[in-house]
This record gives structure tokens, sequence and C-alpha cells, in this order.
């Protein structure tokens, strides 16, 4: 249980009761379960989505559910991705870009990546519920749970660029354990989704799902390839950058697959 508080502090503003004597072990084992606050997190998400398409059309329903998304996070992961974008637009050697991560400020490239991350989030989810209901919600509920789950994967497989800090803590303490109870919550999730299905439509949703976790997974092996080149390894920002690019990569794959495979 102390590990599931731990994983709702890192990822969510949500309040939960303050612990104490947090090992780094402790620290490390909550990743196991960032799919489970993903689905805690999509299911806010569906239910934000439900009531603001009786109020309000579809654009501006769309807009405020993509203010529900950057409220629930805290908007640290848009925080990681404006870091990381602003690092690697830096010239310049590893230590200079990890400055550049640490430094609380944000540069004009930094700026440009949280934009184009809303915005087409937006058009992605405006797309989706054009092209069918259940799909969009199908979408918006395994959105953050795919992301989470790519944030535990990418952990996995780095190394920290840093000597310190929250990300290196997780990269030692996060096994080959953790990595498989967090895929196990992915599939537990997909099946309570497709549970709602007919049979007929069992087939596309599971070529669907194989499709989406493969790509994403194979995002996460290019991200630590790519951040290991260019930091010497991953820092906690570099994880809410892969949440939030595995976050419009997911919406674009169901795009693509439900307009030209289906």
């Amino acid at each position: 249980m102390r590990k599931i508080l731990l994983a709702f502090q890192f990822l969510t503003i949500i309040p939960v009761k303050e612990m104490k004597d947090v090992s780094e072990k402790e620290m490390g084992g909550a990743s196991a379960f960032f799919p489970l606050i993903g689905f805690i997190q999509g299911t806010l998400f569906v239910v934000s989505a439900g009531l603001f398409l009786k109020i309000f059309p579809p654009e501006l329903a769309n807009g405020l559910l993509v203010l529900v998304i950057i409220i629930t996070s805290g908007g640290l992961h848009l925080d990681g991705l404006a870091d990381t974008f602003d690092a690697i637009a830096l010239r310049g050697d590893r230590e200079k870009k990890l400055l550049v991560m640490k430094d609380s400020t944000i540069g004009p490239v930094g700026v440009i990546a949280i934009v184009l991350a809303l915005l087409i989030k937006f058009l992605a989810l405006n797309s989706l519920f054009h092209y069918s209901l259940f799909t969009f919600y199908y979408s918006l509920f395994l959105m953050p749970v795919l992301s989470r789950w790519v944030m535990v994967t990418a952990i996995f497989h780095g190394k920290s660029a840093r000597q310190d800090g929250i990300g290196k803590i997780f990269i030692e303490n996060t096994k080959l354990k953790e990595l498989v109870i967090a895929t196990l919550l992915v599939i537990g999730c997909w099946l309570l989704v497709v549970s709602f299905l007919l049979s007929s439509l069992f087939t596309i949703h599971y070529s669907l799902f194989l499709v989406s976790i493969s790509v994403l997974y194979i995002f996460s092996l290019v991200s630590v390839w790519f951040c290991n080149k260019k930091f010497g390894g991953m820092t906690g920002d570099t994880f809410g950058a892969v949440s939030e690019i595995s976050e419009i990569l997911f919406l674009l794959i169901v795009l693509i697959i439900k307009e030209h495979l289906t």
C-alpha cells in the first residue's frame, strides 16, 4: 500500500497521506504501480469527458479535458518535456545540458514543445471523438495507463545521467519484478475495457493493443538510447518527456489504425 501511495505522490497532485522513513527500495518499487495510477487518471478523464460533453460542444469539452489532464499531474511531465527539449536544443557538453534541465526557467524551445504537445493532444482527441465515441473513451482511458507503463520500461532499461536525484533512485531500484507487475496491470486494464465489447470487435482491439504496446516499447528503448547519447543517461525530466510523447504516440497509433486498417 505504501508503494501505491508513493506512486500517487510522484505522478499526481491528488492528496494522499504523507509518509515518513521511506526507503529508496520502496521508492523504486513504487514504479510497479505507475499503470495503476494511470488507471485512476484514465477513469477520471472518462468521467470528466462524459460530464463535459453533456454541457459543452465537443471542441470545448476536449479543451477542458486537456486542462484536466494537465491539472491531475500538476504539469510535472510537461515541465520535464520542456526541460528536455531545452537541453536538446542547447549546444554544448553533457554537463551544460544537464544544468539546463535542472534550471527552473523554461526556454523558447521548451515553450514550443509544450504548446505543440497540448495542441496535438487536443486535435487527436477531437478526431477520435468524431470518428467513434467508443474509440474516444477507449483511448482516453488507456492513454495514461500506457504512458505510465512506458515510463517504467524506460526506467528499467535506462541508466542515470546524474549521481543523485529521484531518477537515479528509481533506476537503481526498478527491477524485473516491477516491470512484470506494471505490464500485468496494463494487460488487466485493457481486458477490463474490451470486456464491454462484442466478440466481433475483440480481434480489432486486440490487434490495436498489440501494435500500441509494441510501438511504445520500441519508443522507450529508442528514448533510452537517445538520452544516453545526449545526456549520458536518463533523468526525472526525460522520464516526464517520455510520458508526454508516449501519450501522443498512442493517440496517433489509434487514429492511424482506425482510419486505415479497419
